[in-house]
């Protein structure tokens, strides 16, 4: 079986005021053409198929592309086998696991041989046999997903709620290994979750390191043929075993992931486990960077020259302009010209003979809620009014959803 590993797709995201959509649908159909060219047999998705920050039409639009670009592979009897990430919406990944079991027969009993030819999402953990190769399933660890039972989801600090569910992840795990259907065939483990020991890069997308939670790999390298991880966006193998590793995502999402080169990986098993090399393929993506103006004049010659045609790259701007020398609108003009798709901006004025005009605000501490707030509302300044409040309203919804033990 050829197997091509993927994670961390995000689609119907957005980058402060640019939708991500073109780029996001690209990427796919790059992989997609990746599962042709490869002659893969089954596709895996690392979880985070979609971007929390999607609306309803835009998952129904993301869906329909899956059919038209994925209807081939699924034809000739290729298999794509997901899970559900931190940013997938729950409900939805759930109401769109039954939704396809309606229209056929999809994951049953753990252990289940599945039939090859189809799309299976798992929202919550399971392990299944395809052709003569065993996974094991497991989503990332939520309350709702690993806490079964009222009592395990009382929690007093989020501290605690951390070691239940890290315990949870890891006993679940365990237990699919002691099942009475566990077979002693290669195993593969698809997991969205931080493994210890892994380099994170500049930060998690989206979520702070204190609020992850982190699983032991202990012996994974050992238990398992190959283990495909998703959730951290940086490529790598872990504790230098080529079989345990993240792929990351399938696109750079935000300026942390600007030096990042994107990839899948492709390898095939057999009877008895990995049969020649793994592979990395590469995958190109979207630039994105920061340009700081302190001198517009002589900054704005340079950039025109650098950049004759308007680029596509999604880029951060930070400018420095002088009270009474410089225009901001014309500059912001400018700007905008050479860098259409830019995606956040921010200004700073300053007079001729002395320093910054505008004061920095004092510090204080913030606590998580606050951190998160501040930065949705600074991503989405230059968003249509409308949608910047529903989507302000849907983010402290589920940061209260989030806060309830």
């Amino acid at each position: 079986m050829r197997i091509l590993h993927t994670a961390d797709w995000h689609l119907g995201d957005r980058l402060g005021r640019i939708d991500r959509t073109a780029d996001l649908r690209r990427a796919v159909e790059r992989v997609a053409k990746q599962c042709h060219d490869h002659k893969v047999d089954t596709l895996l998705v690392a979880g985070d198929l979609f971007s929390e920050l999607a609306r309803p039409d835009t998952l129904r639009e993301t869906i329909h592309h899956w059919q038209e670009v994925f209807a081939d592979f699924l034809g000739r009897g290729g298999t794509i086998l997901a899970i559900t990430g931190n940013h997938d919406n729950e409900n939805f990944c759930r109401t769109l696991s039954h939704a396809m079991a309606l229209a056929a027969p999809m994951v049953g009993a753990p252990g289940d041989p599945v039939p090859p030819g189809r799309f299976y999402l798992a929202a919550e953990p399971t392990f299944l046999r395809l052709g003569g190769i065993q996974f094991i399933l497991m989503p990332y660890p939520t309350p709702t997903r690993y806490l079964q039972g009222e009592s395990h989801q009382k929690y007093t600090s989020p501290d605690e709620k951390q070691k239940m569910l890290i315990s949870a992840f890891e006993r679940t795990l365990q237990g699919f290994r002691e099942h009475a259907r566990f077979e002693s065939i290669p195993t593969v483990l698809v997991a969205h979750a931080t493994v210890r020991g892994a380099d994170i890069g500049t930060s998690l997308f989206r979520l702070n390191l204190d609020d992850d939670v982190q699983v032991n790999d202990a012996r994974m390298a050992e238990q398992y043929v190959y283990v495909a991880l998703g959730h951290i966006h940086k490529p790598q193998c872990l504790g230098g075993h080529r079989h345990v590793r993240y792929s990351g995502s399938i696109e750079k999402m935000d300026l942390g992931e600007q030096l990042d080169s994107k990839r899948t990986v492709l390898f095939e098993l057999g009877p008895n486990g990995t049969v020649g090399e793994i592979v990395e393929l590469p995958l190109p993506s979207t630039g994105i960077f920061e340009v700081i103006v302190n001198d517009p004049t002589e900054d704005l010659a340079r950039l025109r020259a650098e950049y004759p045609e308007p680029t596509d790259d999604l880029v951060k701007l930070r400018i420095r302009y002088t009270r009474g020398k410089d225009n901001l609108e014309e500059i912001l003009r400018d700007l905008e010209a050479i860098f259409p798709r830019w995606y956040a901006r921010d200004w700073t004025e300053t007079n001729d003979i002395g320093p910054t005009l505008t004061s920095p605000p004092a510090e204080r501490s913030h606590n998580f809620a606050e951190t998160v707030r501040d930065y949705a509302e600074s991503e989405l300044a230059f968003h249509d009014e409308g949608e910047r409040a529903e989507l302000l309203t849907r983010l402290n919804a589920l940061i209260e959803e989030s806060d309830t033990p």
